[in-house]
């Protein structure tokens, strides 16, 4: 009996057992099937987009609060975002080696199969382009150049001279350009001794009306140019400064002093003195005005009323005379003029009086002024330049480049990308570079390393920058050499390359072009792009319709170049996006000897996609805030910004927030 009850107590506690067993089963089964679609989402959820642990990402970006917040708000604006989740740790993502040479493929031999004939005028200054490119960097690989130059550096013993003189007839046979072997300084002054010429008649004299086309009109003007290096075989020098006093043929039918700056072939404001004091509220330069006062025939000041003056002043009125100096400059009389640089900007005095000032060019240094240029209806007897600096400045990159790690390149992630940025750059631009690296590379997208951006140098034209900017692509990894030597026309040429960089390196889903004085807002341009459907081509910016060619004047296009009477719609080539479709048929019709080069790179790039669009449907977008010329409030990208500009730019956005621009050109 007793054993029998203990028996059927076991059976109640086997049971009891058997239920807690049951339930605790079905409670890890529910908590399963609520777990099992989390771990989905998480893994699968992000499309492309591959996850990583939160220990792999060691590249800690700036922190840009605004852009921060930006991105916050719209979404749509950042590609990608990685889980803040910790997984179990996995293998580190492989990155690609810096390519430091473009792949872009030019076939020399293809000219020798076929009739040069078949070749545009473009293709065959490419070919020679290359062909010199090609000797260069072998001499750079080499080492033959570094020791040349190492060498050449130890023999130099010859400081640059603190003085430099010219008699008017050696300054012609020179081509009227004297040669400041260190440029300028502070206190440095030019003095320039001549006499301007009679005026002559002429029919199209560019700064005046004509009423009729048989009417002439009398002028006498000439140019006194500070000048700088040339960039680019094909572009002209940079003027530091313009000073174009016009004695007659002005289009306000008086005499006046015209001054500005010209760099990248782009005017800046002139500053026009037409014998008005500059106002009293005017900013000065350095104490000085702008503009001083001279005689005019509409001023009312006579020489009857000067005599008044001084009578009532000797006969003791106290009322103040105002003393008006004639127009400095008259036909066939000598004049001594000097140029001299202040702290704010240059100063120009005729025969001992001061007569005008014009402040300094954001972009521009005293150094960079390493020629004086006289031209026009001018005759010189004698130029002298003293205070000068005695060491060499005009190439020191070093004053530019900061060689710290912070300013490297990411490396390029061995996977496809969201959005590639090729910046076209000249070899010399060490100061361009470096501010861009500073400003908009510091993003945080371009941290993350799904958004790429690189350099396109082509090989300069002397040693010493092809040496130097060996070292800046080896040491911030950002710069890709396209290996022909640069010239201004083959600027297009640096544009295929960006292409095949693009889809063949980065593997890139939007590749996007700029220059690099335009400051670029990342988030904003991914945004843009985003606007066309996902799997569609697309064409960005700010699109121009309808343009014609121009036929006369310094953009002149030939028939032989263009013979259309309309250019195809395309983007200005500040900034545009084309989709990696359109990229890889550029590079494959360039590759295939198929593809079509015009000089100017932006129409060049309308017209493929044109070709492109023929076949395969392209989405236009156009946008104004792709600025072309300086930069628009809520701009996408802002154009010709000097490196001042670029770091106040990006400051601007740290601190405010917003898109604003920075007015100190």
């Amino acid at each position: 009996m007793k054993r029998g009850k203990f028996e059927s107590l076991v059976s109640v506690s086997r049971l009891r057992s058997i239920q807690a067993l049951m339930g605790v089963l079905f409670l890890y089964l529910v908590l399963m099937s609520l777990e099992i679609p989390l771990v989905v989402k998480t893994q699968f959820g992000l499309g492309s987009v591959e996850v990583e642990t939160t220990e792999s990402l060691t590249i800690q970006p700036v922190r840009v609060d605004s852009e921060d917040k930006f991105a916050e708000k719209e979404e749509s604006i950042v590609p990608f975002r990685v889980s803040q989740r910790t997984f179990p740790r996995t293998p580190e993502r492989k990155m690609k080696e810096f390519k430091k040479i473009s792949g872009l493929v030019f076939d020399e031999k293809a000219f020798n199969s076929v009739s040069e004939n078949e070749f545009s005028e473009l293709h065959k200054m490419a070919r020679h382009a290359f062909e010199v490119g090609k000797k260069i960097w072998e001499e750079i690989e080499s080492g033959k150049v570094r020791i040349e130059l190492e060498n050449k550096k130890e023999n130099e013993t010859q400081r640059c001279p603190n003085s430099v003189s010219l008699f008017g007839g050696v300054f012609k046979e020179r081509g009227g350009i004297m040669v400041i072997p260190c440029g300028l300084t502070l206190g440095s002054h030019i003095t320039v001794v001549g006499k301007p010429r009679w005026a002559h008649p002429e029919k199209d004299p560019k700064i005046s009306l004509v009423k009729n086309e048989n009417e002439s009109v009398m002028v006498s003007q000439f140019m006194m140019e500070l000048q700088g290096l040339k960039t680019v075989d094909g572009e002209e020098p940079p003027r530091i400064l313009h000073f174009n006093p016009r004695l007659k043929g002005d289009w306000s039918e008086r005499p006046v002093i015209e001054q500005n700056t010209c760099y990248r072939m782009q005017w800046g404001s002139a500053l026009r003195c037409e014998g008005w004091k500059s106002k009293a509220d005017e900013e000065a330069v350095d104490g000085q005005m702008k503009c001083e006062k001279w005689i005019r025939d509409d001023d009312n000041h006579s020489e009857e009323s000067k005599t008044t003056w001084w009578l009532r002043r000797l006969i003791g009125r106290t009322r103040k005379v105002t003393v008006d100096w004639p127009y400095p400059f008259v036909e066939d009389k000598l004049f001594v003029l000097t140029l001299r640089a202040g702290l704010e900007g240059y100063h120009v005095n005729v025969d001992g009086r001061h007569v005008t000032s014009f402040p300094y060019r954001t972009g521009f240094t005293l150094d960079d002024a390493t020629g004086l240029s006289l031209k026009g209806d001018v005759d010189v007897h004698s130029l002298f330049a003293a205070s000068l600096p005695t060491s060499h400045p005009s190439f020191a990159p070093q004053r530019h480049l900061e060689m710290s790690t912070m300013w490297q390149a990411p490396p390029l992630a061995d996977g496809p990308v969201e959005l590639f940025i090729g910046i076209l750059s000249a070899g010399n631009h060490f100061a361009e570079r470096m501010a861009v690296r500073k400003s908009w590379l510091q993003h945080g997208l371009i941290k993350s390393v799904n958004v790429v951006a690189r350099f396109f140098v082509a090989l300069h034209g002397r040693k010493e920058v092809n040496v130097e900017l060996m070292k800046e692509a080896e040491f911030f990894g950002d710069i890709v050499i396209v290996p022909y030597l640069d010239n201004y026309d083959l600027v297009v040429l640096k544009t295929v390359a960006i292409c095949e960089y693009g889809v063949r390196t980065a593997s890139a889903k939007y590749i996007m072009k700029c220059d690099d004085d335009t400051f670029v807002r990342i988030d904003a341009v991914i945004k843009e792009a985003k606007k066309v459907r996902s799997g569609e081509n697309l064409y960005v910016g700010n699109v121009n319709y309808y343009h014609k060619p121009l036929r006369n004047g310094k953009w002149a296009v030939t028939y032989e170049e263009w013979p259309e009477e309309d250019y195809p719609p395309y983007a200005n080539g500040p900034g545009y996006i084309v989709s990696s479709d359109i990229a890889q048929y550029v590079v494959s019709e360039f590759e295939k000897h198929k593809l079509r080069l015009f000089k100017m790179e932006d129409v060049s790039m309308g017209m493929w996609v044109e070709q492109f669009n023929s076949s395969r449907q392209v989405e236009y977008l156009h946008n104004l805030k792709f600025c072309q010329f300086g930069c628009i409030e809520d701009y996408i990208t802002a154009h010709y910004q000097s490196p001042r500009q670029m770091t106040c730019l990006w400051a601007k956005l740290q601190n405010q927030g917003k898109p604003h621009c920075c007015n100190m050109r």
